[in-house]
């Protein structure tokens, strides 16, 4: 089965064409400056060529129609005909409490998504918008949505809750929902493998670090407890997002300065983070060479990342009553071998020792600690899109 994965932003497209079964990647490409003109970046692995096409692209419709022309040319196509795609994976960034699993697109699931749109005003409305685009060029083929939120269905009321009045959970649905469900879902399972476990014989701490972080306690296969909250804002710095803060600082910082409340979220989601502090970037490359030459705010940004990792790492050990293996995922998590061991480095009380010829590594599916360490840390590149189309190909198959 060939599977269509589609990753729809406000003005961009991102799309694989994969076989779940080989986990092969077929094709995949960007479309950007959707509704402005239009760029199509289309690559195909196999090969290592890489086309680039201005083409209009007033909508996502004219978007999608420009990856299956891609998909399908006789120049530089992977597939004779659009018949080939036998289903259609999308990515969805929230399904609130609606749903635990990937789901079979029809109009009631619409329905819930459009419901959905509060929780997530930013992401919604453009997956919405590029499952109808696929519905438009794509009639009678089977689609599925992925949410982020899914995996982490499966914490109990005590993780999730706030200590907030009750009634805006049962009225509102304010509560902790996580988010890369995706990735840390694929990780998980991954770790299980290399250990040769079941995964309901395993408690993991999945790391996922990039320019959005999160840290995902995963007991017997499910998450427990996540660091994103109601919102991505939440759990520890991010690269320009500010990770969990006393909330009275807002109140404090928009009286002194005369903010609005959009003001004040843009100041949380666009300048704060290790970009925030730092005042250098938002990419930790850059803050580690400033840091090397002395910058001492760059430094401190990575310190105050690497603490808070640690510190949630540590706090989900004690929650789940122990943890077999820490899992590092994600740009951040997979490439960066000096932030992997500062972290992991202080968690020898708990059993973890590092071996820092096997953490040399950048996107290696691999064990980076100590043979001798107590508990496991692993280094396992994450596969979203491989993840929505098995998912996508489970579902369509039943």
């Amino acid at each position: 089965m060939k599977v269509l994965v589609i990753n729809a932003g406000s003005s961009s497209l991102k799309y694989q064409l994969l076989d779940p079964s080989t986990e092969e990647v077929l094709a995949q490409g960007l479309c950007e400056r959707i509704g402005i003109d239009g760029r199509l970046t289309h690559k195909i692995p196999a090969t290592g060529a890489k086309h680039v096409f201005e083409i209009a692209m007033p909508t996502h419709a004219e978007a999608i129609q420009a990856v299956l022309d891609a998909l399908t040319s006789a120049e530089h196509g992977v597939i004779k005909s659009m018949s080939e795609i036998e289903a259609v994976g999308h990515r969805v960034v929230h399904g609130g409490e609606k749903f635990a699993s990937s789901v079979k697109i029809d109009e009631a699931v619409m329905a819930a998504l459009e419901e959905c749109i509060p929780l997530a005003p930013l992401h919604n409305p453009a997956n919405i918008t590029g499952i109808k685009a696929c519905e438009k060029v794509m009639p009678g083929v089977p689609m599925v949505a992925v949410f982020d939120t899914a995996f982490h269905q499966t914490m109990p009321a005590k993780s999730y809750i706030y200590a907030l009045p009750y009634e805006y959970y049962e009225n509102d649905k304010v509560r902790r929902y996580g988010f890369h469900g995706t990735s840390h879902k694929y990780v998980a399972g991954r770790a299980a493998a290399m250990l040769g476990k079941k995964p309901e014989e395993l408690k993991l701490i999945s790391c996922h670090l990039g320019n959005g972080s999160s840290i995902t306690a995963i007991d017997g296969g499910k998450s427990v407890d996540t660091t994103m909250g109601f919102t991505p804002l939440a759990g520890v710095p991010m690269g320009t997002r500010s990770g969990d803060l006393d909330a009275g600082i807002l109140e404090y910082l928009m009286n002194k300065y005369n903010m609005d409340i959009k003001e004040m979220l843009t100041v949380l989601n666009k300048k704060s983070g290790v970009q925030g502090i730092s005042g250098v970037s938002s990419d930790f490359r850059d803050l580690e060479e400033a840091a090397a030459q002395g910058n001492q705010r760059a430094a401190l940004a990575l310190e105050a990342f690497q603490y808070s990792v640690r510190k949630f790492v540590g706090a989900y050990a004690a929650a789940m009553g122990g943890v077999d293996a820490i899992i590092f995922t994600a740009g951040v998590g997979e490439n960066d071998a000096a932030t992997r061991m500062a972290i992991a480095s202080g968690l020898e009380f708990m059993g973890v020792k590092m071996d820092a010829e096997a953490n040399n590594v950048r996107g290696k599916e691999t064990v980076i600690s100590a043979a001798d360490s107590k508990v496991k840390v692993l280094l396992i590149p994450t596969n979203e899109e491989l993840m929505i189309a098995r998912d996508t190909a489970e579902i369509v198959g039943k």
